[in-house]
């Protein structure tokens, strides 16, 4: 508990006259020898003039001159350049200074040692700084105190700079402005500002406030760095009773930085009407300010005035540039900000960083992302710890995991892969590259995890369906007693969303609630898409009507969940009354409509959307448009269509588009068409097993066996797998997962012997079993047997014994339902009085009374 009180004066004090001795004020003699030298004032006085124009090692060589020449230097030439050192901040330097000065002999004074003291606090050797002061016992003025409280409080010392001032008070030492300039940021911080509002009382009643512009800006930091209390900060900029520019920059800049932009822009435009020029901190932090309102249009003014004024090649104004039109651009293109880039004079590892960043955010330059790296460390730029940050979320982009670890065996040669931003990027590389074990190892082995370590490999289980893995690792979390964010619950709702574990999405639910996360806009997104990819868009529904902050994400979330769930009228109105309230569509939001036209065969409907995208919203169409277009004609059996679409594209179709197309053919029986669509898929995309996969069913349906024997073939010799179909359903908080034929869970036998009876009781009602579903060359009786293996009916099965007769069942199935198994599920719904929801690769199907929510067009 501090209780030593400041010394409060109406007046700036002035020290006893004890302790008024200024040695800097003090004329120094030098020895007898050295005056009765003839060449010791004109090598002193050539020493200063190299010193005047930054020739630091020139003045050394003098300085051995002067040695040699036996007109050794006095204590005023050894200060002169020690504090020279410290101003063009060669440290080095100014060591070997400090040794020659030791081998002198002479006897070192107040004005020397606290320049000692300043040279090795500004190089980051407090232990060195702290022994000089100590050593220095009675000759310790003011000037020594305040050095050393600045020592620590620079060098992230704050307690012992707090302790160091009490100590100087307590031994009768009263402040000067420095001194409090000094303590004032020791607690800019949230442990000690309380401490730190004692201290702006105590300038306030000492007059320090009034009389130094420096003590008031360091007090705007304090407020704006301990807490974010940007009113507190406004006060104390009103106070001050003289400004400049340094004053106005700060307050700038602290806006920008809060997230106050419009309130950064606003006092930008005030300092210019109360007579300051803006150098290049204030156009830095102005830019800033105008890249998170997106106001690309002021930005371009401001521009055009660094130009005029001289500023645009200056580095931090240049990133700022970059930044501003990478983030801004509306097309997502990083052109204008490769230019500014490419006019800057000169580059360092800031700007590089900058422009690596600027081209990974864009989404799709992570290969140029990765080539300025490598032009980057060639030309001698050592990266930093954001550099490689960002090159690592590049390769997780292009799931790369070897030019990743090559990235990060880098980052451990330089010393930054224990940085945490290093290792959350790892995290997030092996994660997109589906590595989950590699991701854990590169998380366990973080010496301090962050919520955004966590963040990243709750992110990762989530993508990679391994669910179970983030609710056991969020039950750690409490331990550690870092906070939980929106981010985490987002994550954590996202994981249940992908195993549809929509028990434990309501727990989480229940849990944010309980945080006071209930009207934060993130989280509400991420409860309409929970909801929503669970199978129940009635609450995910209730999530949206509740809030009362909607932006284009939860628009377009609803939109997406309507459209999956086949309610194509219920997302076009939604549509509708999004534009009504002036929220801008984004392409997410047209893929969502455009799905929403496909799913109910809204031919006429879709293209007027598709067509509306660039005439009336200036949306350029990407692939995942035009593919939702193929896949509009080619559902509803439009495929010659579908083709001329196809060839009308601006731009060459991607492997997207064709096996949009390869679908339509094999749910239409198009083999020739399917096998050109087959062939342009595997030109662009040879490893693709996918196109193999659709392209040997095609055949297979139509009965081609030889053919599905070849394509197989090659297949095998290529090592292409097939991705394994399964099915799973969540009981009572735990997900149970059945692959084709599964005889592996515990309750299997009371599995079959429900399908069983279930098969008997649906063909009593018409169920005629589909054998054309059974892509393979046997007989008609096996091909039965084969088609009540499907996992979707296993996970049904198990379903039913193991759920009330009031709760819906809900399967999920990671790829799309066959159509034997359609029929079956809606003849079971029939006879059991159930009703079953399934979630396919595609889309939604709801179930109940033997009618399907998708009307049989899928």
């Amino acid at each position: 508990m501090i209780t030593r009180s400041l010394p409060s004066p109406a007046q700036p004090l002035l020290p006893p006259s004890s302790k008024t001795l200024n040695p800097s004020r003090q004329n120094i003699i030098p020895s007898s020898d050295s005056r009765k030298n003839p060449n010791f004032e004109p090598l002193k006085n050539r020493l200063i003039c190299q010193l005047d124009v930054g020739h630091l090692r020139h003045a050394i060589s003098t300085l051995d001159l002067m040695t040699q020449q036996k007109a050794p230097p006095d204590l005023t030439t050894y200060s002169i350049l020690l504090k020279s050192c410290i101003r063009f901040r060669n440290f080095q330097l100014g060591k070997l200074v400090h040794r020659k000065l030791i081998q002198s002999g002479l006897e070192l004074d107040s004005v020397v040692l606290n320049t000692l003291i300043s040279l090795y606090s500004k190089c980051g050797d407090t232990e060195t700084a702290r022994s000089i002061f100590e050593g220095m016992g009675s000759r310790r003025d003011l000037v020594s105190w305040s050095a050393m409280v600045s020592c620590y409080a620079n060098n992230n010392m704050e307690w012992q700079a707090i302790c160091a001032f009490l100590d100087m008070l307590e031994l009768g030492f009263y402040p000067n402005e420095y001194c409090f300039t000094a303590m004032i940021r020791a607690c800019s911080n949230a442990k000690y500002s309380w401490i730190g509002e004692i201290i702006y009382g105590s300038v306030l009643k000492t007059g320090y406030f009034e009389a130094d512009i420096c003590v008031g800006c360091e007090l705007i930091d304090m407020f704006a760095k301990s807490s974010g209390d940007l009113g507190s900060a406004y006060k104390v900029f009103e106070k001050m009773p003289e400004r400049n520019l340094v004053t106005w920059t700060l307050m700038i800049t602290r806006f920008a930085q809060l997230g106050c932009a419009r309130d950064a822009i606003d006092m930008f435009l005030d300092m210019e009407l109360s007579g300051y020029a803006p150098d290049r901190f204030t156009y830095s932090s102005v830019l800033s300010a105008c890249t998170e309102l997106g106001l690309l249009a002021l930005g371009k003014q401001l521009h055009s005035r660094v130009i005029c004024f001289g500023l645009a090649l200056d580095v931090c104004v240049g990133c700022s540039l970059v930044n501003m039109y990478a983030k801004c651009a509306a097309d997502g293109l990083v052109d204008d900000s490769r230019k500014a880039f490419d006019r800057m004079p000169a580059h360092n590892v800031m700007s590089w960083t900058t422009i690596i960043t600027a081209y990974v955010q864009s989404g799709e330059c992570d290969k140029e992302a990765i080539e300025l790296f490598c032009r980057m460390i060639s030309g001698q730029i050592q990266p930093n710890q954001f550099s490689f940050s960002s090159v690592l979320k590049a390769c997780g982009n292009l799931t790369d995991p070897c030019i990743g670890e090559q990235v990060y065996a880098y980052a451990v040669k330089l010393g930054l892969a224990s940085v945490n931003c290093v290792g959350n990027s790892l995290i997030s590389m092996y994660a997109k590259s589906g590595r989950m074990e590699d991701a854990r190892k590169a998380f366990d082995i973080l010496f301090e995890k962050n919520l955004v370590s966590y963040n990243a490999i709750f992110d990762g289980y989530a993508k990679n369906m391994k669910s179970e893995e983030t609710f056991l690792l969020f039950n750690e979390i409490a331990d550690t007693g870092i906070g939980i964010n929106a981010f985490t619950f987002a994550s954590l709702l996202s994981g249940a969303a992908s195993i549809g574990a929509i028990g434990k999405g309501e727990q989480i639910h229940g849990r944010l609630l309980k945080e006071g996360f209930e009207s934060n806009q993130c989280i509400c997104n991420a409860l309409i898409s929970m909801y929503s990819r669970c199978g129940n868009i009635e609450s995910a529904f209730q999530v949206f009507y509740q809030m009362e902050d909607r932006n284009v994400i939860s628009w377009t979330s609803m939109i997406t969940g309507f459209a999956k769930h086949g309610f194509a009228a219920r997302a076009l109105e939604m549509f509708r009354k999004m534009l009504e309230t002036g929220t801008k569509p984004n392409e997410i939001t047209f893929v969502a409509v455009l799905s929403a036209c496909s799913h109910v065969g809204m031919i006429s409907e879709g293209r007027k959307h598709f067509n509306s995208m660039y005439e009336v919203h200036g949306i350029v169409p990407r692939m995942e448009h035009y593919a939702c277009m193929v896949d509009l004609l080619g559902r509803s059996g439009l495929l010659v269509e579908s083709m001329e679409f196809i060839n009308s594209m601006p731009v060459m179709a991607d492997a997207l588009v064709w096996r949009t197309l390869l679908g339509a053919c094999r749910v239409h029986g198009n083999t020739e068409l399917g096998k050109h669509a087959a062939e342009m898929i595997l030109e662009q995309e040879p490893d693709d097993p996918a196109a193999y996969i659709l392209l040997s069913n095609l055949h297979a349906s139509a009965g081609q066996w030889r053919v599905v024997a070849k394509i197989r073939k090659s297949m095998k010799e290529q090592n292409l797998i097939k991705e394994a179909g399964y099915s799973w359903i969540e009981v009572e908080n735990t997900v149970h997962r059945f692959h084709v034929g599964d005889t592996s869970h515990p309750q299997a036998w009371e599995i079959y012997r429900e399908l069983d009876q279930l098969a008997a009781k649906i063909k009593e009602i018409g169920y005629i079993p589909d054998t054309d579903f059974v892509l393979h060359d046997v007989e008609e009786e096996q091909k039965e047997q084969f088609l009540f293996q499907h996992s979707e009916k296993i996970a049904v099965a198990y379903g039913i014994i193991s759920t009330t007769p009031s709760k819906p069942i809900r399967i999920f199935k990671n790829l799309r339902v066959c159509g034997d198994c359609h029929t079956a599920m809606k003849y079971i719904s029939m006879a059991t009085g159930r009703e079953i929801v399934v979630r396919d690769s595609n889309r939604f199907h709801h179930m109940k009374n033997g009618v399907c929510s998708c009307n049989d067009y899928w």
